[in-house]
């Protein structure tokens, strides 16, 4: 009989992985020189053996980490995308690789958890150093798997598992599933104790606690409303790694996201990538899907058309048809410009060995004239692509020289070394805030207030700080705080879990169509530097409003609805218990597995 899939991928014990040598944290074992039983024998092999779960295992996300949280959220434009318009259904690649890739990460960092564990050689202390690592990276895991598809099986011992019915296996109350990324992230803290400075971008006791915070924060509304006791759990592991971990914000927003910040004080939980070529999965391709075509010069680009969506530049304050060119180039939100191009945008930081005035010599990357100046840009195509009228920064390295001088060493094609930060330090800030509210919809608390006005106030220069936060101040400063880092899609699951209708309404009400007529506008300003908005430019308002609660499945209680992904359907075939109409089963985790 044909086991689903699922099986396949967590059998894996290994790819064969090859040394790497552009950093040390990235080193990883040389395959002539060790298969499952004779490696992990000593410090240096725990260390090096667990690296690649930093970005192999992960390769397959990267499409569904800006489809499922920026296209579904609204927050990106991609023309005709069942992400954007919630046609989404289980034969959808992007989904299937997603799904995949989550479970690889978990068959991987079992397996290398238990080769550590029973392992003789190496000390007690880098043994549980590696282990708790694996442990964070399974929880992690688990975490994109229960907020995107609800309900999932758990697989705790891939051993154990292998002798088992995969085809009968059963998916678990969400519920229970958050109950087991919460155990084994305290098993992870466990582990990690002796791990509290940050060392060369690895998971460390913090990176454990905050994600810990995160998902607590997550869970409290799981049962229809919000669980205050949850809250209280969240801002406490919060707080512990605001105050003890020594990790401190980027003085300047758009640093976070550059390449010599890779291992920024910022940074809880990343991906990290190497560029060297030995390992096709270990690279980042973020810049392919979303950088314009022809950034990065090897001709594999294609982003033009995958953009900010016009609901997402509204919430910056953005209205293309309506402000003047002051409104961006002059916006006090820092963020704006570190997160998508608008006209009259240059980064200097992009394309460094090209000129952008040959009388002052100012290098770098010029929005408009890598579109409409044929000597700036020789393959300019002289119009605007983006159906939005911007384009995503967020991810982007630039060319070749840029790469060399943050990194050191060159690029690929569809190959960089830029980390991609899965968990920084203000999204911590921001969950403290609203976990301070506990059930309220508000707080006068000082330390929330701090909280969120020490990430309000990097990026607003001027603001001041308030005498009272709500939730939706907080629900506005997580959108432009975190906009592109795969994450706002879960805000809205969240949400659903305790209040579905105040979701659908907002999803509902985006602007998640297209402008008419732009490129002209774009063109005249580039060439004689006038705005004059032309009768012919418009926005696409017949397209009909987004129907979110095609992706919307009522709670087993018949309490609430909740956002959901449907499994991959070739899993769904080889075991119906997967399917979307399947409730999932309760399981006590903490009586039935252990570490």
């Amino acid at each position: 009989m044909k086991l689903f899939k699922i099986k396949y991928i967590i059998a894996l014990a290994f790819v064969a992985l090859t040394m790497t040598s552009c950093e040390d944290f990235l080193d990883r074992p040389n395959e002539d020189s060790y298969n499952a039983g004779n490696y992990y024998k000593t410090d240096e092999q725990c260390i090096a053996g667990v690296n690649y779960l930093y970005n192999s295992p992960w390769y397959d996300y990267q499409r569904g980490f800006f489809k499922v949280g920026e296209g579904l959220s609204g927050n990106l434009y991609m023309s005709n995308s069942p992400y954007c318009e919630f046609t989404l259904n289980g034969t959808d690649q992007d989904l299937v690789n997603m799904a995949y890739s989550l479970w690889a990460v978990i068959g991987h960092s079992s397996t290398v958890y238990n080769y550590i564990n029973n392992s003789n050689g190496p000390s007690q202390a880098v043994k549980d150093q590696t282990m708790g690592e694996c442990l964070v990276w399974k929880a992690m895991a688990y975490f994109y798997l229960v907020r995107s598809f609800g309900e999932v099986p758990i697989v705790h011992n891939n051993t154990e598992e292998l002798e088992g019915a995969y085809n009968t296996k059963e998916k678990v109350w969400r519920s229970d599933v958050y109950e087991y990324i919460i155990m084994t992230l305290e098993k992870a803290r466990e582990l990690l104790a002796g791990i509290k400075t940050p060392t060369n971008g690895r998971v460390d006791y913090y990176s454990a606690t905050g994600l810990l915070a995160k998902v607590y924060w997550m869970k409290a509304g799981i049962s229809g409303t919000i669980n205050g006791d949850d809250m209280a759990m969240a801002a406490q592991y919060a707080k512990e790694v605001i105050d003890n971990s020594g990790r401190t914000l980027m003085e300047n927003y758009e640093d976070i996201f550059r390449g010599h910040n890779n291992n920024c004080a910022e940074s809880l939980i990343a991906w990290r990538w190497t560029a060297d070529g030995n390992v096709w999965t270990a690279q980042n391709s973020l810049e392919s899907d979303l950088g314009l075509t022809g950034f990065e010069g090897y001709s594999a680009t294609w982003g033009d058309w995958t953009s900010p969506s016009v609901d997402l530049q509204e919430a910056f304050g953005i209205k293309l048809l309506e402000n003047s060119p002051d409104m961006w180039l002059n916006n006090v939100d820092s963020r704006l410009k570190a997160t998508m191009m608008l006209p009259g945008y240059t980064y200097s930081y992009f394309w460094r060995d090209h000129e952008i005035d040959s009388t002052t010599h100012e290098m770098g990357f010029d929005y408009l004239k890598f579109m409409f100046d044929t000597k700036y840009n020789k393959s300019a195509g002289g119009q605007l692509n983006s159906g939005t009228g911007a384009n995503c920064v967020k991810h982007l390295y630039g060319n070749t020289a840029d790469h060399v001088a943050e990194f050191g060493h060159s690029d690929a094609r569809m190959a960089s070394s830029l980390s991609t930060h899965l968990l920084r330090l203000a999204d911590i800030y921001l969950i403290y805030a609203e976990a301070k509210m506990g059930t309220a919809k508000s707080t006068t608390d000082g330390s929330a207030i701090d909280a969120f006005y020490a990430v309000h106030h990097r990026a607003v220069r001027n603001a001041q700080r308030p005498s009272v936060i709500t939730f939706d101040d907080i629900w506005k400063e997580r959108r432009l705080e975190l906009a592109f880092e795969g994450d706002r899609w879960f805000d809205y699951v969240r949400v659903s879990y305790f209040d579905p209708d105040f979701c659908v309404a907002e999803l509902r009400a985006q602007k998640r169509s297209t402008f008419y007529g732009l490129s002209d506008i774009y063109k005249t300003y580039a060439e004689t530097g006038i705005w004059s908005i032309t009768e012919s430019a418009g926005y696409n308002d017949a397209q009909s409003a987004p129907n979110p609660e095609a992706m919307m499945k009522t709670s087993p209680d018949g309490s609430k609805r909740y956002f959901f992904m449907p499994f991959p359907q070739e899993d769904v075939v080889f075991n119906p218990n997967l399917g979307s109409n399947v409730d999932g089963v309760h399981v006590d985790v903490r009586a039935t597995y252990s570490y």
